[in-house]
């Protein structure tokens, strides 16, 4: 997939105008790109145009309109896009009450590690986590990762032929499991794929 430039962003006073659509564009197309593993963990497939609305709306709210600004905005965000051969998430760790939340990040130290994908026929592809910085420390996990999914050629043959995949996490503390995904979504991630 192309990374975002400058030139494919719009300008604060051209995206002012078209936010109300972009957004709900970005919100039917993300529907298919949600997905719960459990009660408490949602994965959220990133691509061109999730981050595109993400870089645009972080420009809009910082009033960034100065080449620079736009460029380390770009710089951030561009690793977040699929590169072809594999899908980015972003994983959310969700719980309602606050002191519950705390707890559970503590007894879920490494989840992100334990996240997987797996295409019928092929084993486990567990996540590789915040490539860009450490969100974890010794004693807790952060609510918050960046997961990467790489998959082999031959797996992505076999999605493009057919074969169904599913997902989940199987941390000690944590275990949920989607078999299969649900086709919307199947056919949402497979755009991702460009091998």
């Amino acid at each position: 997939m192309a990374k975002l430039t400058v030139a494919k962003l719009m300008t604060l006073e051209a995206y002012a105008k078209a936010r109300d659509t972009i957004r709900a564009d970005v919100m039917v197309h993300k529907k298919d790109r949600n997905i719960a593993l459990g009660d408490h963990v949602t994965l959220i497939f990133e691509d061109e145009q999730t981050i595109r609305y993400q870089v645009q709306e972080m420009l809009r709210a910082e009033k960034v309109f100065e080449e620079a600004g736009i460029q380390d905005e770009l710089d951030a965000y561009n690793p977040l896009i699929p590169d072809g051969s594999n899908w980015k998430a972003t994983m959310m760790i969700e719980y309602e009450d606050v002191e519950e939340r705390r707890r559970m990040l503590t007894q879920l130290l490494g989840i992100e590690d334990r996240v997987w994908v797996r295409v019928a026929g092929f084993a486990r592809v567990y996540a590789i986590a915040d490539e860009d910085l450490e969100r974890a420390t010794e004693h807790k996990t952060s609510a918050v990762h960046f997961l990467r999914f790489e998959l082999s050629d031959e797996m992505s043959r076999a999605l493009k032929q057919g074969t169904l995949f599913s997902m989940g996490v199987d941390h000690p503390n944590y275990q949920a499991t989607l078999d299969p995904v649900p086709p919307a979504a199947r056919t949402s991630l497979l755009r991702d794929l460009q091998r």
